[in-house]
């Protein structure tokens, strides 16, 4: 280095530093970066995302060149840093000690720590801008470059390992991509976030889990009178009924009550009339997961199914309404003279009719009621006691206190829960 001025060899030494900075800091961003969010950018038209998505399809290459200049860069700020040191202090051996020790803290807090931190904390954004610079360097020195991955891929075949280049389009888990919209807290609205949080769960939720119980199903009986039944037509909140002829197991069909509006408001209805306009019940096996049902609703062209055991016996009753509700949450709408809010009140306890579903309670209380096995607060109940249990009776289950409230007609009709210890009030 004889003959460059002293100051020029500062200089060049501080701008190797930052050269080597700038390597490290595009090597993190590049490998830190979210190539999802970078092809999200891409289809914007953003120049510097389709560079760094380019670059990251050829990882090995990528990797190459980065560390290939970063090695020769840090070889020449130690030559140059040795060099000067002599020229300053001379060449005792404390001397080179001390300098050494001072270029390797530079190199650690300039080239190293800082770039890496903030390649680190602005992944996205220095990915793409570093691309700029990277892409033309990887074309000028491709020849070197793929000749040292020839060497390297050699030296991996020796030891039968096999890398496999990575291309950008790495396919995600379900449980990753939950993971992904968990954490997008700031980026994606709480509906939104909700919504497909519940989509994720259609995989694991069987219509058993959303069906009304046979018991609280309406339908109607052909063996009442047509007096009896023509006023339940004319009282009942629902577009179609089940129609079973003494049995409820013996469903013959599912009428449209619009269909018999005008006869009943002009009066000449007929249970023939009634009979003639069935339509044939359409039932789903027991255990039918709720996103392949939602399919078969579509197939089908239905919107009401009859949910049946391996012996044929009706087990419940699920709409399309009910799968929808899975997916966006309860309808503003309810029934008319029943009480669907759950809720914890001033004294944390909450009423609960029997009849609501574990997922449903579990969802708008907070709670862990297991799902496994009964799914009514009545069949938890009643598989916990394994009898009928009379009003006023209290047991724990899964930590939550319930309380019988009522029970009729050999069932549980309200409880009473209490916030468990610890739950968020």
């Amino acid at each position: 280095m004889e003959g460059i001025p002293i100051p020029a060899q500062l200089v060049t030494l501080g701008i190797l530093l930052i050269v080597s900075g700038f390597f490290a800091m595009a090597e993190t961003a590049m490998m830190a970066s979210n190539r999802y969010r970078l092809r999200a950018l891409e289809k914007t038209g953003h120049g510097g995302a389709k560079r760094a998505l380019a670059l990251l399809g050829k990882t090995d290459k990528l990797l190459g060149v980065i560390l290939l200049f970063n090695t020769l860069i840090k070889a020449a700020i130690a030559t140059l840093a040795g060099l000067l040191t002599v020229e300053l202090f001379g060449e005792e051996k404390w001397i080179l000690g001390a300098g050494t020790l001072i270029v390797s803290l530079l190199i650690l807090i300039f080239a190293e720590i800082t770039p890496k931190v903030l390649g680190a904390a602005y992944a996205d954004t220095l990915a793409a801008a570093s691309s700029y610079v990277l892409k033309p360097v990887l074309r000028i020195s491709d020849p070197l470059v793929s000749s040292v991955n020839v060497i390297v891929a050699g030296l991996l075949r020796l030891t039968h390992l096999t890398p496999h280049s990575g291309t950008g389009h790495e396919s995600l888990t379900p449980e990753e991509l939950r993971s992904i919209v968990l954490e997008s807290s700031h980026g994606i609205p709480v509906q939104h976030r909700s919504l497909l949080l519940n989509l994720f769960d259609l995989e694991h939720i069987s219509v058993d889990d959303v069906m009304t119980p046979r018991g609280a199903i309406e339908a109607i009986d052909l063996d009442q009178s047509e007096e009896q039944i023509r006023k339940q037509l004319g009282t009942s909140y629902h577009t179609r009924l089940p129609v079973y002829d003494n049995d409820p197991n013996n469903v013959i069909g599912i009428i449209h009550q619009r269909r018999l509006l005008a006869q009943i408001i002009d009066g000449e209805w007929s249970l023939k009339n009634l009979r003639e306009r069935l339509i044939e019940p359409y039932f789903i096996p027991a255990g039918t997961g709720l996103y392949a049902q939602l399919q078969f609703f579509q197939e089908n062209r239905q919107r009401l199914g009859l949910v049946v055991d391996e012996y044929g016996e009706i087990l419940g009753l699920v709409t399309l309404e009910d799968i929808i509700e899975e997916i966006i949450g309860k309808f503003t709408t309810s029934t008319p003279g029943v009480a669907n809010a759950l809720f914890w009140d001033t004294e944390g306890t909450a009423l609960v009719e029997g009849s609501k579903t574990l997922r449903e309670v579990n969802r708008a209380l907070e709670l862990s009621l297991p799902l496994d096995g009964p799914k009514t607060i009545n069949g938890l109940v009643l598989e916990h006691f394994r009898d009928i249990p009379d009003a006023g009776v209290s047991v724990k289950i899964a930590g939550v206190p319930v309380e019988v409230v009522q029970t009729q007609d050999r069932a549980v009709k309200m409880v009473r829960l209490m916030r468990p210890d610890g739950a968020d009030a």
